[in-house]
C-alpha cells in the first residue's frame, strides 16, 4: 500500500475547505476540488456523478483515464449496492472484488481498468439531501488505505455543502437578474413604453395579424423565428413574446450574432472556463446561463457561423451543452427566439445555414412588415417616440406640424422604424421643444420609387391603400381629394401593374392586403375592370 503524509491529507482538506467557503461556479467547483484531493487521494480517475432519481450522471471528471466517452456516462442505483450503502450510511466505501462483481462498477466498459483496481466511492449528502457520489479510481491493483477512506468520508461531506452553496448562489444571480428584467418591464409599462404596449397601437393590418400570431405562440415554450428588414423591431416582438409568456419574471437575454467575430461567439453563447483561450482570466456564463428559466433572442441568427449553428442545434435537441474549454456538460431551461432578415431559404441552398437548425428554430414563423406597408402606424410611432424622448431626457416637449406630418407619410423608410427613429432625433436637436416643420430631414427616395416598392414604379401618383378603405395616404401632390378618389385612383394603377389580375400571388389583392372577393366588390362598386382599370362605359 502506498502512505499519504499528513500533510498531503490535510493540504487537500484545507483546500476543500476554502472552496466550501467561496464555491463560486459549480463546474469550476467540482474541477477544482477533484483537483485539490490528487495528492491527498491518488487516482488515474476522478468523477463526480450527479444523483437524479436513481441515476447517475457523470458531470465531472478528472486525471489521466478522463476521456471524453466518460462524461456525461451515466449508470442506475442498483438497489443493495456499495454505492447505495454509501449514500445511506454517509461513510466513503471501498470497492473490491466482490462488489465489483455483484454491484458497482460505473465505467463498465467504457475505461478498461485491471481486476482489483483500486476504487472509492464516496458519498455526496447535505441536510439529509443526497446530491450524488465522487468515484476515485486507481490503474493499479492497490486499495486505498483506511485513513484515506476516513478522510475522503470529510472531503465527501465539504464538497457537497460547497456544491449546495454553489447551487443557492446561482439561483441568487438568477433571481438578481429575474428581478432587474422585472423591474425594467415595471418602468416600461408605466410609461406605456413597454414591447406590449407600443404594438398594441398599431393599426396596420399586416402588423395586428403579427402580433396576434406572437399572443397564441406566447403561452407555449415553442421557438419562435421572427423574419423582417432591418430595423423593423424584430426585437420588440420578441420582448413583448416574452412579456406575454410564462416566463415574463424570468431574465430577458439578447445576443446579435452578426456584431460578434466568429471566434468569440461560440464563448457568448455558451460561455468558458478559465485558461480555455488567450484572455479567459476567469470562468464566464455565457448566455444561455444567463438566460436559464428566461428566454433568449438570437437577433440575425442568419449570420451564425457554422460551427456554432452545430452547438446550437444540440442545445435546442437536448438542453444540455459544454462550456468552451470545459468538458463539464451543462443543462439548462431555455426558451428561444431567433431573428433574421436573411432569407434562410437561401441560405440554406448557399451551403451558410444548417438545414435541420431551420427546422427547429422555424417551428412556428412571424414575418413582420416593414414600415412602408404600415403607413396608417408611421405618425402614430413618431408621436410616441418624441413624447417617450421628451419624458425620458428632460428635454422638449415636441409636436409635428403639417409639413412633417407630410413628410412622414411621404417618405418609403427603407431603414424602417429605425430610420424614421434617426430622423426624429435629428429633428428634435434642430428644435429644442414646440412644433417641427421641415426640420425632419429624410431621404430622397419616394414611396413611389422602385426601391420602396421593389420593382418599376406604377405611375407618377402612387397611392397607398389599407384594408377596407379605412385609411388611404396620397403620397404626392398638395390637395388631399376624397376618399373615394383615393382609393379609385390606386386601385386603378394595382390593377394596370397586376394587368388586370385580381387572384393568386402576384394579383391584386396581395398587393392591396383584401381577401380577393372584397376586391372583387370593391372594383365593381368603383366601376373598374380589365387590364386598364377603367371606368366601365369609359
Amino acid at each position: 500500500m502506498e502512505s499519504v503524509t499528513l500533510r498531503e491529507l490535510t493540504r487537500g482538506l484545507s483546500e476543500v475547505a476554502r472552496l466550501s467557503a467561496d464555491p463560486g461556479d459549480v463546474d469550476a467547483l467540482l474541477r477544482r476540488a477533484l483537483d485539490a484531493l490528487a495528492d491527498a487521494i491518488p487516482y488515474d480517475l476522478a468523477a463526480v456523478l450527479e444523483l437524479d432519481g436513481d441515476h447517475l450522471t457523470v458531470r465531472c471528471a478528472r486525471g489521466p483515464l478522463a476521456r471524453p466517452e466518460v462524461f456525461g456516462h451515466g449508470v442506475p442505483v442498483v438497489p443493495g449496492s456499495a454505492v447505495e450503502r454509501a449514500l445511506e450510511s454517509r461513510r466513503a466505501r471501498v470497492l473490491g472484488e466482490e462488489e465489483h462483481a455483484s454491484g458497482f462498477d460505473p465505467y463498465h466498459g467504457v475505461v478498461e481498468l485491471p481486476d482489483g483496481h483500486g476504487c472509492l466511492v464516496v458519498p455526496l449528502v447535505a441536510a439529509d439531501q443526497a446530491l450524488g457520489v465522487m468515484t476515485f479510481d486507481r490503474a493499479r491493483c492497490q486499495v486505498y488505505e483506511p485513513a484515506t477512506v476516513d478522510l475522503a468520508t470529510i472531503y465527501g461531506q465539504l464538497v457537497a455543502l460547497a456544491l449546495v452553496a454553489a447551487r443557492h448562489a446561482q439561483a441568487l444571480e438568477r433571481d438578481k437578474r429575474r428581478l432587474e428584467e422585472e423591474n425594467r418591464l415595471l418602468i416600461q409599462d408605466s410609461s406605456d413604453d413597454s414591447p406590449s404596449a407600443t404594438l398594441s397601437h398599431s393599426r396596420a393590418p399586416a402588423m395586428q395579424r403579427a402580433v396576434e400570431l406572437a399572443r397564441q405562440v406566447a403561452g407555449t415554450d415553442a421557438p419562435v423565428l421572427v423574419s423582417g428588414e432591418t430595423g423593423t423591431g424584430k426585437e420588440v416582438l420578441a420582448r413583448a413574446i416574452h412579456e406575454w409568456s410564462g416566463r415574463a419574471k424570468g431574465p430577458f437575454v439578447k445576443i446579435n450574432c452578426a456584431a460578434l467575430p466568429e471566434s468569440l461567439i461560440e464563448s457568448e453563447l455558451f460561455g468558458h472556463v478559465r485558461g480555455a483561450f488567450s484572455g479567459a482570466e476567469r470562468d464566464r456564463p455565457g448566455r444561455f446561463q444567463m438566460a436559464d428559466g428566461g428566454t433568449l433572442l438570437l437577433d440575425e441568427i442568419g449570420d451564425m457561423p457554422l460551427a456554432a449553428q452545430a452547438k446550437l442545434l444540440r442545445v435546442l435537441q437536448e438542453g444540455t451543452f459544454e462550456p468552451v474549454g470545459s468538458d463539464a456538460t451543462v443543462r439548462v431551461d431555455v426558451r428561444l427566439i431567433a431573428a433574421t432578415h436573411v432569407d434562410l431559404k437561401a441560405a440554406i441552398d448557399a451551403a451558410r445555414f444548417r438545414e435541420d437548425l431551420f427546422y427547429r428554430i422555424g417551428l412556428f414563423p412571424i414575418a413582420l412588415p416593414p414600415l412602408r406597408e404600415r403607413v396608417a402606424d408611421v405618425v402614430g410611432i413618431a408621436e410616441r417616440f418624441l413624447e417617450g424622448l421628451a419624458r425620458r431626457s428632460g428635454r422638449g416637449p415636441w409636436q409635428l406640424g403639417e409639413e412633417a406630418r407630410r413628410r412622414l407619410v411621404d417618405h418609403a423608410w427603407p431603414g424602417n422604424v429605425r430610420e424614421l427613429i434617426n430622423a426624429l432625433e435629428r429633428a428634435t436637436i434642430l428644435v429644442p421643444r414646440g412644433v417641427i416643420e421641415g426640420e425632419l430631414a429624410v431621404g430622397p427616395a419616394p414611396r413611389s420609387s422602385p426601391s420602396a416598392r421593389g420593382g418599376a414604379s406604377p405611375g407618377p401618383e402612387s397611392l397607398t391603400v389599407r384594408e377596407h378603405g379605412e385609411q388611404v395616404v396620397r403620397d404626392v401632390g398638395d390637395a388631399w381629394p376624397t376618399l373615394e378618389e383615393l382609393e379609385t385612383n390606386y386601385l386603378r394603377q394595382v390593377l394596370d401593374h397586376t394587368g388586370g389580375k385580381v387572384y393568386g400571388q402576384d394579383g391584386a389583392a396581395r398587393i392591396v392586403g383584401m381577401k380577393p372577393t372584397t376586391l372583387q366588390s370593391r372594383l365593381e362598386k368603383r366601376g373598374l375592370k380589365g387590364p386598364s382599370g377603367r371606368r366601365k362605359g369609359g
